[in-house]
């Protein structure tokens, strides 16, 4: 029995040595997007379903616009087939909850490169880069940039910044309207509820061809916003997966005719590709 006793105590002293530092590492694990794609022939992405020219769920169910073809194009890169994409709704508040919580494996969303961002989730890209711009109605030719925007009410939705970014820099007497959604804000918009909204100027563009002869976009850009896929924080491989992905969208012209299909019907300038930095 004493054998016996000793050798269980020493068993159990191994284990305590060997995983003393088993809570020590802060970085945990992360399976790679590489490998859930390479098994199961399957991925989950996170698009926004909401936005016109770059992703909307259309009445009959189909997914169109430039970040859908980002997404597939990336997708069929990591060898998953169309068919086995599943799409799910992010929105601006729930990206990095949805990456971190495994709730997707990617995000092609609008998804803007910060360092803030960076701490919280890993980025590929970027494969596009837009401005924060304004839309407003036709009948405000006041509104000529953001610091017109004193007593005026702004909106932009909840979980992003732009708004807010508006006030501190340029217009601190403005007030600010948040919605869940940008339709949301167009329709109070048309209603005359308030007065302009603002994100990035691509965004904006696709409400502008919904609805060209009552609404504008003024066309001043103030800011520079990168697009990356968002990838969960730590997925090194999966981010040199991706970021090789876009480049050869790009390199092979696919990028060019998806913006040409899906934004180039809106009038808003297309720009030349950007250089793809984070892979």
């Amino acid at each position: 029995m004493r054998i016996r006793a000793f050798l269980n105590f020493a068993a159990l002293a191994f284990l305590l040595l060997t995983c003393a530092g088993c809570g020590s590492d802060p970085v945990a694990p992360v399976d790679s997007v590489v490998a859930k794609a390479s098994a199961g022939n399957h991925l989950t992405i996170g698009i926004r379903f909401d936005s016109p020219g770059l992703s909307l769920r259309t009445i009959d169910g189909r997914f169109l616009g430039f970040d859908v073809d980002v997404a597939r194009y990336v997708a069929g890169e990591l060898g998953v087939e169309p068919q086995n994409i599943t799409w799910h709704e992010t929105t601006s508040a729930t990206r990095e909850s949805d990456l971190a919580n495994g709730v997707v494996d990617l995000v092609v969303a609008s998804y803007s490169i910060t360092d803030r961002r960076k701490q919280q989730v890993a980025f590929a890209g970027p494969y596009f880069v837009t401005g924060q711009d304004l839309l407003v109605r036709r009948t405000s030719p006041d509104i000529t940039g953001p610091e017109t925007l004193n007593g005026r009410k702004l909106c932009s939705v909840t979980g992003s910044t732009p708004a807010q970014q508006v006030r501190d820099r340029y217009a601190q007497a403005v007030q600010l309207v948040e919605y869940p959604r940008y339709p949301d804000c167009v329709t109070a918009l048309l209603a005359g509820q308030i007065d302009a909204i603002t994100t990035d100027g691509v965004i904006l563009a696709g409400y502008v061809a919904q609805d060209p002869e009552l609404l504008r976009i003024v066309g001043k850009p103030f800011s520079t916003e990168k697009y990356g896929v968002g990838l969960r924080k730590n997925d090194t491989e999966g981010k040199a997966a991706v970021g090789k992905a876009i480049q050869k969208m790009i390199s092979g012209g696919e990028w060019q005719r998806s913006l040409s299909t899906n934004i180039g019907q809106s009038g808003y300038p297309i720009p030349a590709p950007p250089e793809v930095t984070e892979q």
